[in-house]
């Protein structure tokens, strides 16, 4: 263990750690290249969750880093409320132009979890400011939306929220749409708008990545947007994970017809350089707020709302993406992704595997319960550290979410690992029995 190890360990709370016994020794990442990172004694470790899926580009891209450079010359940061800047205007145009004309605003955060929280403001106020109560917000089972109180909110009840239960409003959730439930959940929906008094329904688009990259189909997520839109509901989409291409498009709402009122968007919103979030609204929603009464205005704000420094970065990352060169690996990715899911779909220690766009999911077979607290958890994690790839297992399910300029060679190193894991785990399995 390092000096540096040494005293984070001492100093250092990290997120989702149990602070009991001996605390792990945090692995150093020094600097990034590329898909990896690169720890003091030269080890490079393929980064293969994209650093919870910010990562769009490769670590310490030049063209973003020189973007925030050039910025930080010029102006670091301003308060955001009676002042302005080029790099925060230019993104709002860049976000807008991928989706259509009904959507007219953004809103400026700090996170996924502060975009979503904007929305659901933003959604209970639109009807507070018309004089109407329509106070229940809907939601899916398994939800995740961020670690702020709303967002908690209108996330699954787990062993996440337990300690906050009694402090969170109440929500009504749907069934989740798994393919064999579809027209139920649809109904289900029907019968609780019915009611007249739902106000919102937000969702994580075709995929629920916290919840074990659980998929459902477009067609569903139609159909439920619109049994909202006949009842007059507001729609929400939660597209933190799956903006920015993660899904082949865009946007995931992109994969259906009609777009939500609401739009959240953050993690690969800057290539992985800075934290921010972006809530993009339609005008319907936005004439709401549009008063002389001052109490009818969205008084919500961050210090660091806009900053020019994390705008700047995502206006070069945003130019990135629509380059050829980085879409043709968008889609090469999830060609090989599905090419290789064929291949593997049938391995006996897989009780499931799934892809969607660059995004693919391994689900091992186990005797326990299934789900984030599982035991192997552990073991794939550190098989493939052992290999240099980092994985984040949601307990029994592992996935890839890649940097969009993985090489095809890096992409063969990591599926042969798993396969190799899979292998190993099955004969363990059979050898213990």
């Amino acid at each position: 263990m390092t000096e540096l190890q040494q005293l984070d360990k001492a100093l250092v709370w990290h997120p989702f750690t149990p602070q009991e016994g001996e605390l792990p020794d945090n692995i150093i990442a020094e600097r990034g290249e590329g898909t990896c990172f690169i720890t003091p004694d030269g080890r490079k470790i393929i980064d293969a969750i994209a650093s919870w899926w910010v990562n769009l580009h490769g670590h310490a891209h030049p063209v973003i880093a020189d973007a925030i450079a050039a910025q930080a010359k010029k102006l670091e940061h301003v308060m955001f409320a009676g002042f302005t800047h080029e790099p925060a205007v230019t993104l709002a145009q860049n976000l807008l132009s991928q989706v259509d004309a009904s959507f007219t605003k953004v809103f400026y955060s700090d996170n996924g979890s502060t975009a979503n929280e904007v929305a659901l403001k933003l959604a209970m106020q639109y009807w507070y400011n018309q004089g109407i109560s329509k106070p229940i917000i809907v939601a899916l089972d398994g939800a995740y939306h961020g670690d702020t109180f709303g967002a908690m909110a209108v996330g699954e009840r787990s062993i996440f929220t337990h300690p906050f239960t009694p402090y969170l409003f109440e929500v009504k959730f749907l069934d989740f749409p798994n393919g064999y439930n579809d027209a139920a959940v649809v109904q289900q929906f029907k019968e609780l708008s019915e009611q007249q008094s739902v106000g919102a329904f937000i969702f994580e688009p075709l995929i629920q990545g916290a919840s074990g990259m659980r998929m459902y189909q477009p067609e569903t997520l139609q159909a439920l947007l619109e049994v909202a839109k006949q009842n007059s509901i507001i729609t929400i989409a939660d597209e933190v994970f799956t903006g920015f291409y993660r899904t082949g498009k865009f946007l995931a709402t992109h994969h259906i017809p009609h777009l939500p009122d609401i739009i959240a968007l953050s993690k690969g919103i800057t290539g992985g350089a800075l934290p921010l979030g972006a809530t993009l609204v339609n005008q319907k929603i936005y004439q709401a707020f549009v008063s002389a009464d001052f109490s009818k205005a969205f008084l919500h704000g961050h210090s660091y709302t806009a900053n020019p420094l994390a705008c700047a970065a995502a206006n070069a990352s945003f130019q990135l993406l629509l380059q050829a060169d980085c879409q043709q690996r968008i889609r090469s990715i999830a060609q090989r992704h599905q090419q290789f899911i064929e291949k593997i779909k049938k391995h006996v220690a897989l009780s499931d595997c799934r892809a969607l766009g660059t995004i693919c999911a391994f689900e091992i077979k186990t005797q326990t319960e299934s789900g984030y607290t599982n035991k192997l958890r552990d073991k794939i994690l550190h098989y493939f550290l052992s290999k240099n790839i980092l994985l984040r297992p949601l307990g029994n399910i592992f996935y890839l979410v890649p940097p969009y300029c993985i090489t095809n060679e890096e992409l063969d190193y990591i599926y042969a690992e798993i396969e190799n894991f899979l292998d190993q785990l099955f004969v363990r399995d059979v050898s213990s029995k």
